[in-house]
């Protein structure tokens, strides 16, 4: 028992210090700012779960995707995400300036695509990241894979708890149009790192 609470605090611990400065938390941050709180939680909740069950069960296997390619596909996903906002970015401007922008500041997206669209992003970022090659060496020390399991999904919802806080802080200040834009930008800067990762390796 000592040893399976060992490793699920050590997992925890790892991966929360990991992730508050990650690209997951700056990521759950923008979705929050543009979706309900509630499917993005419910998206990340999903992507953290098969995270840490991949992360436990395949084990150092990770490291031998070819990582060119899953570089690729995360400059992609991140690529279109900033087009995406950029557009709803300017289009919004037009009812913000005309007074509407109260309404205008709450995501009009369903729960289905706000879900959906946050699993794919953070799944993406997530994958190959410090936190979850973390949870694979506490995995393989402990010999505990529940636990650490656990441990990791923990952490990260904990990270994206406090994400999700701060952002619908932002989303009750901020003007709908400025929030898409700096969005954008985010996920631009992400299909930027992730394209030199693909093209340098």
């Amino acid at each position: 028992m000592a040893s399976w609470l060992l490793a699920l605090v050590t997992a925890f611990g790892a991966v929360f210090v990991l992730e508050l400065p990650d690209k997951t938390t700056a990521l759950t941050l923008v979705l929050t700012t543009r979706f309900h709180a509630l499917p993005v939680v419910a998206g990340a909740a999903v992507a953290f779960t098969l995270q840490s069950i991949i992360a436990v069960g395949l084990g150092s296997a990770i490291t031998l995707l070819p990582e060119r390619l899953v570089a690729a596909a995360v400059a992609v996903l991140f690529g279109v995400g900033a087009f995406l906002l950029f557009r709803e970015g300017f289009s919004r401007q037009d009812s913000d300036e005309l007074g509407d922008q109260a309404a205008s500041a709450r995501p009009t997206a369903s729960f289905l695509r706000a879900a959906l669209t946050s699993f794919g992003m953070l799944f993406a970022a997530e994958w190959g990241d410090a936190s979850q090659l973390a949870a694979v060496g506490v995995a393989a020390r402990y010999a505990q894979p529940v636990a650490v399991m656990l441990g990791t999904w923990l952490a990260l919802m904990a990270v994206t708890g406090l994400a999700v806080l701060v952002g619908r802080k932002i989303r009750s200040r901020v003007p709908a149009h400025w929030v898409q834009r700096g969005a954008g930008v985010v996920f631009g800067a992400f299909a930027l790192v992730a394209l030199v990762q693909a093209v340098l390796g």
